[in-house]
């Protein structure tokens, strides 16, 4: 399988609640479908997680901005999360750090991104 980054919505306890993926394993347009599912999604939604196949571990640019739109869009926090070859990385209240056990959605993240496990 080829190397592509994909986007997962987390609800409680872990659930996926929907997801999609990029054509690039350098990059995650922008998407009405994601944006709506967020919305639709808003109660329910925990975490939102995306994979950076080729690396790095830690957030782009974009994706600091993505996640300033989304938590002023919903109006309150949620966690996020960057899942590459080497580990997890969440940012949550504003506070970055390793995961240290990887629940079980991020093998699903990593087989569809084309990734190796960590």
């Amino acid at each position: 399988m080829r190397h592509r980054e994909v986007c997962l919505l987390i609800g409680r306890d872990g659930e996926v609640l929907w997801s999609d993926a990029s054509d690039s394993a350098v990059s995650l347009p922008d998407s009405r479908a994601r944006w709506e599912a967020v919305w639709r999604l808003r109660e329910q939604l925990e975490e939102i997680a995306h994979s950076h196949p080729l690396g790095p571990l830690g957030f782009s640019p974009e994706d600091e901005t993505t996640m300033e739109a989304l938590l002023v869009a919903l109006g309150r926090p949620v966690r996020f999360s960057v899942v590459a070859p080497e580990g997890t990385l969440v940012r949550e209240h504003g506070q970055d750090r390793l995961r240290a056990e990887e629940p079980a959605w991020t093998a699903e993240l990593r087989a569809r991104s084309g990734m190796a496990t960590a």
